[in-house]
C-alpha cells in the first residue's frame, strides 16, 4: 500500500507532525507500508499487523530504494535515515490528522454494511461539480488506507470523501477521530461481519461510532428505512434521514423507475418535490446512495443543478455492478464483495434488466456470516425464486445453501446447477458457455475471496 504525497514534506516536518524524532532533513514524496512497493523518495512505515511485523522488512525496504524508514525500533547496526516513534500506527494517523487540519477540506466519512464504496463515489462525483475533491481509493478504508489518503491531500483540495470499514467494535471510532468529518454517512446496517460482532445490534453500535469524530455542528446522514437507526433518531444531535419506504424520513425518494440502464426517481426534500433525478445505473439500492449524496451536496453548498449533474456523471468503480454486452449476453459483473443484502439488491437489478429476457444468476459464497450463514444463504435463494429468475448457478460449497433456499421457495430443480470447485473456475465457465444464449442477462455476484471474476475471464477469454 503506497501513496504519493501531493504536498512537499521533509522528514523533519513528518517527525514533528507524528510526534517522533529523526536524524535527517530530506524530502519525502511517497509513503508505503509495503516494503515491495517503493518509488522515488519513499518513506517506509514499519507497521505491526496481525500476520506480520513491518520491522522485519526494514532492510528489504531500504534495499528496494526507500529513502527513510519510520519505525518503533531500529535494526541493529542500521545507519540509514529514520523517523523513530513510539507507535507507527498512531504516528501515521497523527501525521494524517495534521495534513487534514492544515488543508481543512470539507470532509465526508462514509460507513455502512453495504454500499459504502458506491455511496462514496456518488458523493465524490457530486462534490466535484463545485470543489476539487479527493477520495479514498481501492480498499483504502482501514486505519492505514484512510491515513494515507489524508496524507495525499493537496492544498488545492476543497473536499475529501473517506470510506470507513470495520470488522470489530472500536475501529470506526479510530478512523473518524483521525478524519474529523463534517458529514458522517451511514448507508445501512446489514449482516456483513456478523461472525465477528454477533448481532445486527452490535453492527449498528459499530457503525454509529462514526459520530464520535464529527466536527462541532457536524451532520449525521443516515438510512431511515433501517429500524435499528430509526429507533435512535431522537438521540442524534444533528441529523438528516433518507429512505424510500419510511415516508417520515427527512428526504424521501419515490416514483422510482428504470429506463434502459438508467434510474429516474422523484424526491421530497425540505418539503419540496424534486422531479426526475437521474442516475446512470440500475437498482433501488442505488437510489439510497444517490439520496445520501444529494443531502451531502446540499450540506456542502451545491445547487440542485450541480448535484443533478454530479449524479449523472457517476461511474461504478472496480468490479462493482459493471453492466456490459459480451457475445450477445448482457453481463452484470459485481464480484467485489457480497452480503445477503447486496446479493438481493443485485438480483433485483437482474430481474429489472431481464424483463422479457432469460435471466441467469451465478451466485458464489458469502463469507463472515457466522452461525447464521446457512440460513442467510438460503434467504438469497428464496429471494431469487420470488423474482422468477430463470436459471440459478451456485459457486462454492457454502453457496449450495442458496440452491436449497431456492428449492424451498419453488425454484425448478432442473434450472439449478450447483458447482462447488472454486479452485477450478474454468469448469463452471465451460458449463455456462454451453448454456448461455444471445439475449440472456447474467449476474455474477460473490464475496471477494471467491474470485468469481475468474469464471468471467475463462467464459469470455476469446
Amino acid at each position: 500500500m503506497i501513496i504519493e504525497l501531493s504536498e512537499k514534506y521533509d522528514t523533519k516536518q513528518i517527525a514533528e507532525m507524528s510526534f517522533g524524532k529523526t536524524n535527517s532533513v530530506i524530502d519525502i514524496k511517497s509513503i508505503s507500508i509495503d516494503s515491495r512497493e517503493i518509488s522515488e523518495d519513499t518513506l517506509f512505515v514499519a507497521v505491526r499487523g496481525e500476520n506480520t511485523d513491518g520491522h522485519k522488512y526494514i532492510e528489504s525496504a531500504v534495499k528496494n530504494g526507500a529513502k527513510c524508514v519510520m519505525c518503533e525500533k531500529l535494526p541493529d547496526g542500521f545507519s540509514g535515515d529514520y523517523i523513530l516513534v513510539e507507535d507507527t500506527i498512531k504516528a501515521i494517523s497523527d501525521f494524517a490528522s495534521a495534513c487534514r487540519n492544515n488543508i481543512a477540506p470539507f470532509t465526508v466519512g462514509v460507513t455502512g454494511s453495504v454500499g459504502k464504496t458506491t455511496t462514496k463515489e456518488f458523493i465524490s462525483y457530486v462534490l466535484a461539480e463545485k470543489y476539487p475533491t479527493h477520495k479514498s481509493g481501492g480498499n483504502f478504508n482501514t486505519v492505514y488506507g484512510l491515513s494515507l489518503t489524508l496524507a495525499a491531500l493537496s492544498s488545492i483540495h476543497k473536499a475529501v470523501v473517506l470510506e470507513m470499514g470495520m470488522s470489530a467494535l472500536g475501529e470506526i471510532s479510530c478512523l473518524t477521530n483521525i478524519a474529523r468529518p463534517d458529514v458522517a454517512v451511514i448507508t445501512n446496517i446489514g449482516t456483513a461481519h456478523l461472525e465477528a460482532l454477533g448481532s445486527r445490534e452490535n453492527i449498528c453500535r459499530a457503525k454509529l461510532e462514526i459520530v464520535e469524530g464529527l466536527e462541532k455542528d457536524g451532520l449525521l446522514v443516515y438510512n431511515g428505512d433501517e429500524p435499528l437507526l430509526w429507533e435512535k433518531k431522537d438521540t442524534f444531535s444533528k441529523s438528516v434521514s433518507f429512505g424510500i419506504i419510511n415516508s417520515e424520513v427527512d428526504v424521501f425518494g419515490y416514483n422510482i423507475r428504470t429506463v434502459g440502464e438508467k434510474t429516474l426517481f422523484d424526491m421530497v426534500y425540505q418539503g419540496n418535490d424534486i422531479k426526475d433525478i437521474e442516475i446512470p445505473t440500475v437498482g433501488k439500492h442505488n437510489v439510497y446512495n444517490a439520496l445520501a449524496a444529494f443531502v451531502t451536496g446540499k450540506t456542502a453548498g451545491l445547487s440542485e443543478c450541480e448535484i443533478r449533474n454530479g449524479l449523472k456523471n457517476y461511474k461504478p468503480s472496480g468490479m462493482r455492478q459493471k453492466i456490459y454486452e459480451k457475445n450477445g449476453v448482457t453481463v452484470i459483473e459485481d464480484c467485489y464483495n457480497a452480503s445477503p443484502e447486496s446479493m438481493k439488491a443485485s438480483l433485483s437489478v437482474l430481474a429489472e434488466l431481464g424483463k422479457e429476457r432469460r435471466t441467469v444468476a451465478v451466485l458464489g459464497e458469502m463469507r463472515e456470516l457466522g452461525e447464521k450463514g446457512n440460513e442467510l444463504h438460503k434467504s438469497v435463494g428464496r429471494y431469487a425464486a420470488s423474482l422468477n429468475i430463470d436459471r440459478l448457478y451456485t459457486y462454492g460449497e457454502d453457496a449450495l445453501e442458496i440452491a436449497v433456499g431456492g428449492l424451498e421457495e419453488g425454484f425448478d430443480e432442473s434450472s439449478i446447477i450447483a458447482y462447488n470447485k472454486i479452485d477450478s473456475p474454468e469448469g463452471l465457465a465451460e458449463i455456462l458457455e454451453n448454456d448461455l444464449k444471445s439475449g440472456d442477462v447474467v449476474l455474477f455476484k460473490a464475496s471477494r475471496a471467491v474470485a468469481l471474476e475468474k469464471v468471467i475471464e475463462h467464459l469470455f477469454k476469446a
